[in-house]
């Protein structure tokens, strides 16, 4: 272990020369600056604290329907939220739901226990990943509850290699681990763990919230008017390269693209490359005429699950890259749903795939081939759309599961 604390110290100083030049990676190194005096300044001593940890922005959406669940259920309890990444902590810093959030710190063994100390949580709730060594060690050393959940394990991770025993001792900190398949079920068996609990994904709770809360945008009513609307969610450069034809070539359609990263440049090429016009969400008025306008990018934040509620199709970006965006928003709602081909390590795009809910799309001869006939036979779109929403619906209830057990246990 002094080995990987050493890893982790130079972990943390590389970051910090990063910094220099990255603004995500100085908001990384700040971000844990006076840590622990901010959270002896701020946390309670004598409250009893449920600690929850994401890695980011997508696991804390996984986790946020327990935090709220908590919140209802069990009010006697102050809720501490951490994050590992900036592009977590900097959106959700003042989420209200939480009673405390900081940033996770780095996870060396004086960090650990001085983060313990302070915190002193009676229960522990890891979401998805973020196996770090010392703190599960020191978890497991104050017998302090700890659970993981909406968690995946795959052959191929740490746990099942010839180097993993660390991993796989720490995996023995969890009182209950939730999975969300079969899979994960059984290759931990083959481990030797049996505290082991299918209950799902809780995002599928997540987006039922979203949609069952979510309010029309005026803006996206009357830019769709009575036509209907084409979505595409958290797109990137090539994602953006299929649709514009797409567009382009179904004119009497509207489109709205949400780019995932705000680039000046890929924004003006849309603007510029779509024939039917182009206008900006952040550039409308109250007196923007947008009838004439065939696309809206939506170039902001917080409103895309919302838009989802007003469209007939949907597509989702980063398939062209490292993985696909979240394409639960877009299906709680029942779009059809189409994206690029690196999807494998999401069970739900998988799972839709298998259903004929969704496309997988490597060019834009491939899209059209999808798009075409949802666009032409009304009954084929709805009967899709109904498999769509079956399944979201099908899949909640991982929430309860969780909390119900954990509480009480």
């Amino acid at each position: 272990m002094w080995l990987y604390d050493f890893f982790m110290s130079l972990y943390a100083w590389v970051i910090r020369l990063v910094g220099l030049k990255y603004e995500k990676a100085r908001l990384w190194s700040e971000g844990r600056k006076g840590l622990f005096e901010r959270m002896r300044a701020k946390i309670d001593p004598k409250a009893r604290i449920v600690w929850l940890h994401v890695a980011s922005l997508g696991e804390f959406e996984q986790g946020r329907p327990i935090i709220e669940e908590i919140r209802r259920s069990h009010p006697e309890y102050k809720i501490l939220l951490t994050f590992f990444s900036p592009s977590g902590y900097e959106i959700r810093k003042n989420y209200a739901g939480a009673d405390y959030i900081f940033y996770l710190p780095i996870d060396t063994r004086r960090n650990v226990r001085q983060f313990l100390d302070i915190a002193h949580p009676e229960v522990a709730i890891f979401v998805k990943y973020e196996f770090w060594l010392n703190m599960l060690t020191e978890l497991r050393r104050r017998r302090i509850r700890t659970f993981v959940v909406s968690s995946i394990f795959r052959r191929n991770s740490v746990f099942f290699r010839f180097y993993g025993g660390p991993w796989r001792e720490a995996l023995e900190t969890f009182e209950v681990l939730f999975v969300q398949n079969e899979e994960s079920k059984r290759l931990l068996a083959e481990l030797g763990f049996d505290n082991v609990t299918i209950a799902g994904d809780t995002r599928f709770d997540r987006v039922a919230e979203i949609a069952r809360s979510a309010k029309r945008v005026e803006l996206i009513e009357r830019f769709k008017g009575d036509q209907k609307l084409f979505i595409a969610g958290s797109t990137w450069g090539p994602d953006e390269e299929l649709l514009i034809p797409l567009m382009n070539e179904n004119p009497t359609l509207k489109f709205i693209i949400a780019p995932h990263e705000m680039d000046e440049g890929r924004i003006a090429h849309l603007m510029e490359a779509t024939k039917g016009g182009a206008v900006r969400y952040t550039q409308c008025t109250a007196e923007s005429d947008l009838k004439e306008k065939q696309l809206l990018i939506l170039d902001t934040v917080g409103i895309l699950a919302s838009a989802y509620g007003s469209a007939s199709w949907g597509y989702i970006g980063g398939g062209f890259g490292v993985g696909i965006h979240n394409t639960l928003e877009a299906a709680t709602f029942g779009l059809p749903i189409a994206f690029g081909p690196k999807y494998q390590k999401f069970k739900e795009a998988c799972d839709l795939l298998s259903l004929g809910a969704a496309r997988s799309v490597k060019s834009y001869e491939e899209l059209k081939e999808w798009f075409i006939p949802l666009r032409d036979d009304e009954q084929q779109l709805a009967a899709t759309s109904r498999l769509v929403r079956d399944y979201t619906h099908s899949h909640q209830g991982a929430t309860r599961t969780i909390t119900q057990t954990i509480f009480t246990r």
